[in-house]
């Protein structure tokens, strides 16, 4: 068995699915996480070193279970990777409060479960490594995110209280926020997707960061995250009104 192992949720499309085979295919111990079994066992099949773990992020008693079932066979788990996310554009222009909860639920509070069920193991063990997905979309407001916009943002937020809570345990936190990445959530976007990248791409700029570097975010591509880092120091009178302008947004 290979020495060093990871945990991925969100594993079964996307961004996880992507890293899950990069890790794997550096000699790593893969354990990935998901809520489609069928889809976990097919990627399963694509390499030795991943080993499925169905799970529902949004079930705290199950993210503890999941947790203890890959301790119990690897012994150590050196990244816990959290990426879990739903999106449901059509519902995000209105206000719909049930919508809202639900991504609430599983983007935020999901996430947030699966820190709970590892905080114990890496304060005790005094090394290790949390990261946590967010996007370019919590970095500020923007029209028609209601629900997912703000999710992102309270894990921006989670992750630099995270930040100075673990490190006094030796424990890293990380910070993912991508662009506009290729995937079966981002496909139901309705308009035109800037500087779009593909899972493999973000697959290498997360794997580079989480092995090679020692930053606390990682975001990419930088052709779009700059320019977004620039708007979130502008006066909230200047940034609301270039994206109202850019954005064209008139009342419905």
């Amino acid at each position: 068995m290979n020495d060093k192992t990871i945990w991925i949720t969100g594993g079964s499309t996307g961004i996880g699915r992507a890293l899950a085979l990069k890790f794997a295919n550096n000699g790593w111990n893969v354990a990935v996480s998901a809520r489609r079994e069928n889809l976990l066992r097919e990627l399963e099949k694509s390499n030795q070193n991943i080993f499925p773990y169905p799970l529902d992020v949004t079930n705290k008693e199950n993210c503890s279970e999941v947790f203890q079932n890959i301790i119990a066979k690897f012994k150590n788990i050196d990244i816990s990777f959290f990426s879990t996310g739903t999106w449901d554009p059509k519902k995000e222009k209105d206000i719909d409060v049930e919508q809202i909860e639900n991504v609430m639920k599983v983007n935020f509070f999901g996430t947030l479960n699966c820190i709970k069920s590892v905080e114990e193991y890496y304060r005790t063990r005094g090394s290790g490594h949390i990261s946590i997905v967010s996007s370019i979309a919590g970095y500020r407001g923007l029209p028609n995110s209601t629900g997912y916009g703000p999710s992102k943002s309270a894990l921006n937020n989670l992750a630099e209280s995270l930040y100075f809570d673990f490190k006094r345990y030796g424990v890293r936190v990380s910070l993912i926020s991508p662009g506009f990445i290729k995937t079966p959530m981002t496909d139901k976007n309705d308009f035109k997707m800037p500087f779009l990248k593909t899972v493999d791409y973000a697959a290498e700029k997360i794997f580079e960061g989480l092995t090679k570097t020692n930053q606390f975010e990682i975001h990419f591509p930088k052709q779009l995250t700059l320019i977004l880092k620039f708007l979130k120091i502008l006066p909230n009178s200047w940034y609301l009104s270039l994206v109202g302008k850019l954005t064209k947004y008139q009342k419905r």
